[in-house]
């Protein structure tokens, strides 16, 4: 039994770099995709948002007007969004690419009624760029398109198993969350999503999961409701 039956998913950028670090590797691709389509084909209506940090990210240019900065991060998951919908559609998987700036060569402009429609269709949606506007994340795009389509939940393929104390990678005794509330999210400050992106989702009462996309059939199961990784509501 399905328990979301539209789901956004938002995937890192830097999860596609894999073990590379920076730009896109097609075996990660490859594996990403084929988590995709076994949740595709339970019938699932799939939005999906990609981060740009394995090509760029705004923070790094200290030299820079934020604003360029920002507006080159979100050409950066343009590349990702292309990248991902070419390896969905070899794989059997019919995918539209919509940006929130408006770069009509190579994908749609970002409209919701449209978006609406391509779900009807059976079609997976990849929105691009964020919320279009500097000073906001990509979890906070995530955010955002999850409440405009109406998402029964925000999933978020991270590259650690949930949301912890402290970052696991530096403190070998960091305690994993099995479950957390919103506010406590943002009045610890724990790095899960930024506190705009929690907040919408807290407003708008869209679970988040948080969960390790190397994990086997994580998706899978984090679709069906099965215990993993950490859930915020």
């Amino acid at each position: 039994m399905i328990k979301y039956k539209r789901a956004i998913i938002k995937l890192s950028g830097e999860a596609l770099a894999g073990e590379k670090g920076f730009g896109i590797d097609e075996t990660v691709v490859s594996y990403v995709v084929n988590q995709i389509k076994s949740v595709y084909e339970l019938g699932v209506e799939i939005g999906i948002i990609i981060g740009g940090g394995n090509f760029w990210r705004g923070r790094q240019a200290l030299k820079m007007e934020r604003s360029a900065a920002d507006h080159m991060g979100m050409l950066a998951t343009v590349m990702n969004s292309l990248a991902l919908q070419d390896a969905l559609e070899a794989a059997g998987v019919p995918c539209r690419v919509q940006t929130a700036l408006t770069i009509t060569r190579i994908a749609e402009p970002y409209i919701l009624r449209k978006a609406m429609r391509h779900f009807e269709k059976g079609r997976v949606v990849i929105f691009a760029c964020g919320t279009g506007n500097p000073f906001f994340s990509t979890d906070t795009g995530a955010a955002l398109r999850a409440a405009e389509i109406n998402a029964d939940v925000l999933m978020l393929a991270k590259n650690i198993d949930g949301v912890y104390d402290s970052d696991p990678k530096k403190n070998p005794k960091a305690k994993k969350y099995d479950e957390l509330s919103y506010m406590k999210v943002v009045q610890d400050g724990l790095q899960a999503m930024d506190a705009t992106a929690i907040t919408l989702c807290m407003e708008n009462k869209i679970p988040i999961i948080a969960f390790a996309l190397k994990e086997e059939n994580s998706l899978l199961k984090a679709i069906n409701g099965e215990k993993i990784g950490t859930i915020i509501h």
